[in-house]
């Protein structure tokens, strides 16, 4: 059972950058496909980027390419979601997602193991 938690978020304004960090519990993490969803306020969850165990494959939804960066590192069990040029329209809780298999599947029930989420709000 992997247990993720996201960390990082907070209040920047628009134009600003973040970095948020989601821990894994298992050693084993760098085996598994992981990905960053967002949920803002009256909309469902929707798929952010997703990057594959090796981390040499990566996918991002087209409203975040060229801002948002994913990595990972395997010695510490932790995956990175670096955000640059935060616009107000990023607001939203963000959850980082695991599952081994698929690495770039948009659809959230695919994914098995969540975190709890950590809010980004962007001012305007």
């Amino acid at each position: 059972q992997v247990q993720l938690v996201e960390s990082g978020g907070g209040l920047v304004q628009a134009g600003g950058s973040l970095r948020l960090s989601c821990a894994a519990s298992e050693r084993t993490f760098s085996s598994y496909d992981t990905a960053w969803f967002r949920q803002a306020p009256g909309k469902e969850r929707e798929f952010v980027v997703a990057i594959n165990w090796s981390g040499d494959s990566t996918y991002y939804t087209n409203s975040v390419k060229g801002r948002f960066t994913i990595s990972r590192d395997s010695a510490k069990n932790t995956v990175y979601l670096q955000m640059n040029s935060l616009k107000p329209e990023d607001t939203a809780v963000y959850y980082c997602a695991a599952r081994r298999g698929g690495w770039n599947s948009q659809y959230q029930y695919d994914w098995n193991y969540w975190g709890r989420g950590t809010q980004v709000s962007v001012s305007s």
